[in-house]
C-alpha cells in the first residue's frame, strides 16, 4: 500500500522566507499543511543572495519555526526562486525514432535535443517543459510513448536562471541544514497553487506580484506556453509613498497594507490619515486620496507591463479564464477593478485553498508559491511530461516516465 510522505518548501522571497511542511495521503489529491514558517528576508535583493548570513538564518529560523509547529524534522524541501534573472525560451527538438512504437527512450532523446540550445555561460537550464509533441504530421500529441511513429517532435518551454544565483541560493539552503530535492521559478510554483485544470485548459495568466518583482505564466490548452518575470513589485510601491510622503520605509509599508487602495473610486472625500496613530514621531495628517494616487500609479504600471507581455504573444484580451493574481502584492484593495478595466480580462485572486490543513494563515496569496511547491512535489513522483516535468539533468528523467502513465489519466479531459 501507498504510503503518507512528509512533503516540505521553502519560498525564499526578497520581503520573506515562507516554509511550508505537509502530509501527502495515498486518497488525497492535494496535501494537507501541518505547519508553516515565516521569517522576514533582508539577505536578498532582486531574488539574488546580497548577505549569505542573513539568508541562511532567516531560512534555518523559518524551517525552525514550521517544525516545531508541524512536530515532524524537515531533511529535504522543494525551493522557489524568482527574480528578473529567471529567463525564458521556446526550443524545438526532433529525432528519428529507433523502432516502430515511440519509447520512453524516444522521448528523452527529443527533450535532450530541445534542451541543447545555446544560452550563456552564465545561465543554467532549471526546467525544460513540453508544451507538446508531434508524431509524424500529428501535433498537439500530449503522451507519445506507445504510439507508431517514424518522426518525434517536441516544443517546449525552457526557464533558466544565472548560474551563481541558484547556486548561492542552494548554498544557502544547504548551510540552513536540508538538502534540496528540486529548485522551481515561483511563477510555476504559484500557478501549481491557483489555478484550475479547467482554467489551464481555456487559456489564463497567473499573475504572481511579490515584493521585489511580478512573474507571469500564460496556460493554453492545459500547457503553459509563456512566462516573463517583470522588475516591478510591492517594493516599489512602497519605495513611492516614501519618497512621495517624505517619510520611513517602514512607516510607508505599514501605509500601503493599512490604507492602500488601487481604485481612487473607493476612497472618500475628506479621508485623512492621522500619521501619528501609527508613528508617534511624526506629527502630520495626510490625504488619503493623495496616499492612493501614489499606490494606484504604481500598480497601473504594473498593469501595463503585464499588458504588453500579452501583447507579445498575441494573447491581449484573448484568454477565456482571465487573469489571476496572487502574491503579497495581491491583497490590496481595488486591485481586481482595475485590473479588469487595464486587461479587458475576467479578473480574480487565486487563494491557495486546495492544500487545505490546520493551518488558516495559509490561504493566503502571499502563500501561494510555498504551497505551489508543495502541490509539485506531491506530483514529482507520478509528474507526467505533458503536465509539466521540470528536468535539472537528463538522468533523472526515466524514472519519472516510467510512472506517468497513471497519472495522465487524471489530467486529461
Amino acid at each position: 500500500m501507498a504510503k503518507e510522505r512528509l512533503l516540505a518548501s521553502i519560498d525564499i522571497g526578497n520581503h520573506a522566507i515562507r516554509t511550508a511542511i505537509g502530509i501527502m495521503e495515498p486518497d488525497k489529491k492535494h496535501p494537507t499543511v501541518i505547519g508553516v514558517g515565516v521569517v522576514p528576508s533582508h539577505g536578498l535583493r532582486k531574488g539574488q543572495v546580497i548577505d549569505v548570513e542573513e539568508t541562511i538564518n532567516a531560512i534555518s529560523l523559518s524551517l525552525e519555526e514550521a517544525e516545531r509547529m508541524s512536530g515532524e524534522p524537515v531533511h529535504h524541501v522543494f525551493v522557489g526562486i524568482g527574480g528578473s534573472h529567471i529567463e525564458s525560451i521556446e526550443a524545438k527538438g526532433v529525432i528519428a525514432t529507433q523502432g516502430d512504437e515511440i519509447t520512453q527512450a524516444d522521448v528523452e532523446r527529443v527533450l535532450e535535443t530541445a534542451q541543447a540550445i545555446s544560452i550563456p555561460q552564465n545561465k543554467q537550464v532549471l526546467k525544460i517543459i513540453p508544451k507538446y509533441f508531434t508524431i509524424d504530421a500529428q501535433r498537439g500529441v500530449r503522451y507519445p510513448v506507445g504510439m507508431i511513429g517514424k518522426k518525434l517532435e517536441v516544443e517546449a518551454h525552457i526557464l533558466s536562471g544565472l548560474h551563481a544565483a541558484v547556486k548561492n541560493i542552494e548554498k544557502c539552503v544547504h548551510e540552513a541544514g536540508v538538502d534540496i530535492d528540486d529548485v522551481i521559478p515561483n511563477s510555476l510554483a504559484a500557478s501549481e497553487a491557483v489555478l484550475s485544470k479547467r482554467q489551464k485548459e481555456l487559456g489564463v495568466v497567473a499573475i504572481d506580484i511579490g515584493h521585489g518583482g511580478t512573474s507571469i505564466a500564460v496556460y493554453e490548452e492545459g500547457s503553459l506556453v509563456y512566462t516573463s518575470v517583470l522588475p516591478v513589485g510591492g517594493e516599489h510601491v512602497t519605495n513611492d509613498i516614501a519618497i512621495g510622503l517624505r517619510t520611513s520605509l517602514d512607516l510607508a509599508e505599514r501605509l500601503k497594507v493599512e490604507y492602500g487602495n488601487c481604485d481612487l473610486e473607493e476612497i472618500a472625500p475628506g479621508d485623512d490619515i492621522n500619521l501619528k496613530e501609527l508613528n508617534e514621531h511624526e506629527t502630520e495628517t495626510i490625504s488619503r486620496k493623495y496616499l492612493c494616487q501614489i499606490v494606484e500609479a504604481r500598480y497601473y504600471e504594473i498593469l501595463m507591463m503585464v499588458k504588453a507581455e500579452l501583447k507579445k504573444i498575441r494573447r491581449d484580451g484573448m484568454l477565456p479564464a482571465g487573469a489571476v493574481f496572487t502574491g503579497g502584492g495581491a491583497k490590496i484593495p481595488g486591485l481586481i477593478d482595475v485590473s479588469k478595466g487595464v486587461l479587458n480580462l475576467p479578473c480574480s485572486i487565486g487563494f491557495p485553498s486546495e492544500s487545505t490543513g490546520v493551518v488558516e494563515k495559509v490561504d493566503d496569496p502571499a502563500f501561494a508559491t510555498a504551497l505551489g511547491l508543495l502541490v509539485w512535489g506531491s506530483r514529482l513522483e507520478t509528474r507526467q511530461y505533458g503536465f509539466g516535468l521540470g528536468v535539472k539533468n537528463m538522468g533523472g528523467i526515466k524514472n519519472a516516465f516510467g510512472k506517468a502513465k497513471g497519472f495522465l489519466t487524471k489530467l486529461l479531459p
